[in-house]
């Protein structure tokens, strides 16, 4: 089963600030992965080829790094990444674009659907939040989690 979740967001900034944010991913001042709800995001250095993390159960290995533009993490297990590009549309307009895409096999192809794409969903819709909150000040349309989403995450607890 192939999965490909692409969620995207205008945000009212230059390509270079939001470009900031993929700079900083896990470190203290990340703007873009979650930390208070979902497993913050761990490297072993700052974003750069090689470097290896995760977050919560899920590991993999920087791919590929543009300063500024894109950021590529390869999945350990299954096939796959997940990346962050950044693409300036005009003057003061930015589309952060967060796409993971990989081929779910085995136990992934019955717990993909049913558990983890909602959960998944809602994490990056709560980085895109963020990334806005921390480049405009503020969210126009905050998202929110599904009763489903808060079930399975009270379940995981």
């Amino acid at each position: 089963m192939g999965v490909h979740n692409v969620h995207e967001r205008v945000l009212p900034v230059s390509g270079a600030e939001v470009g900031l944010a993929i700079d900083g991913l896990s470190g203290a001042g990340d703007r873009l992965r979650p930390r208070s709800d979902w497993p913050p995001m761990r490297l072993d250095g700052p974003p750069a080829p090689g470097a290896a993390g995760g977050h919560g159960p899920v590991r993999y290995t920087v791919a590929a790094y543009v300063p500024g533009r894109w950021v590529r993490f390869a999945f350990h297990g299954p096939r796959g990444f997940d990346e962050y590009t950044v693409h300036p549309l005009a003057p003061g307009r930015t589309l952060l674009r967060h796409t993971p895409a990989m081929r779910a096999r085995g136990w992934a192809r019955l717990t993909w659907p049913p558990a983890f794409r909602p959960l998944d969903g809602a994490v990056l819709e709560d980085s895109l939040d963020l990334a806005e909150r921390a480049c405009a000040g503020t969210v126009g349309r905050p998202a929110r989690w599904s009763r489903y989403v808060r079930l399975l995450r009270r379940l995981v607890r």
